[in-house]
C-alpha cells in the first residue's frame, strides 16, 4: 500500500473516527461503538475496511498497526506518487504476516487470490502430493494465523486448485 492508499483509507470521516477510537484505546466494535457513538454496522464496515487497507491489526483486539504506518510513511517519501497499489499485493498484504497466514478472508475473490498464492508457492504442477505432504505444508502456512490446515486443505480443493484422488493430491489450478 501507499501512502495515497493509506490516505484514501483515512479520507472518510467514519474511518478517521474509528481510527482514532482505536488509537485512544477501543480494542473491539462495542468499545467502538461507544466512544464514537456510531451505529454499529457503520463501525464494523469501518473496522473492516481500515483493517483490509493494513491501518488495522486484528489479532485478538483492534489496535493500529504502527509498524505498517511507519513502512507507509517511509514508501510515501521513497516512491513518487503514482497508480493505486496493486488489489492482489494489498490482499496478500492484509492476510499474510512473514509468511503465515493471519485468517482467511471471507470474501470469495480475496479468499481466490489467497490460495492461489499458497498453492503456486506450496506445490509444484505434476507433482503428485500424498495427503500427509499436503498437511505438512498447509501447517506452515497456518502457524500462529485463525486459519488451520484442513479448513485451508478443503478450500484448495473446493477452488480447484488442488485434486484429490485415493490420498494422493495434485496441483490443478493456475
Amino acid at each position: 500500500m501507499t501512502a495515497h492508499a493509506l490516505a484514501r483509507a483515512l479520507a472518510d470521516e467514519r474511518r478517521r473516527t474509528v481510527f482514532a477510537a482505536i488509537v485512544l484505546g477501543a480494542r473491539d466494535v462495542p468499545a467502538v461503538v461507544a466512544r464514537t457513538g456510531l451505529p454499529a454496522r457503520d463501525a464494523a464496515v469501518a473496522v473492516r475496511r481500515l483493517t483490509d487497507a493494513g491501518v488495522l491489526d486484528d489479532d485478538g483486539g483492534l489496535r493500529v498497526d504502527a509498524e505498517r504506518l511507519r513502512e507507509f510513511a517511509r514508501a510515501g517519501a521513497a516512491a513518487p506518487a503514482g497508480p493505486a497499489a496493486n488489489p492482489r499485493e494489498t490482499i496478500l498484504r492484509t492476510f499474510l504476516r512473514d509468511g503465515a497466514l493471519t485468517r482467511l478472508p471471507a470474501q470469495r475473490g480475496r479468499r481466490r487470490v489467497l490460495l492461489e498464492h499458497i498453492t503456486e508457492r506450496a506445490f509444484e504442477p505434476g507433482r503428485r502430493y500424498p495427503e500427509r505432504e499436503v498437511d505438512d505444508a498447509l501447517r506452515r502456512w497456518c502457524e500462529g494465523g485463525e486459519a488451520d490446515h484442513v479448513t485451508l486443505r478443503r478450500y484448495l480443493i473446493d477452488d480447484m486448485l488442488l485434486t484429490r484422488e485415493q490420498g494422493v493430491y495434485w496441483r490443478t489450478g493456475p
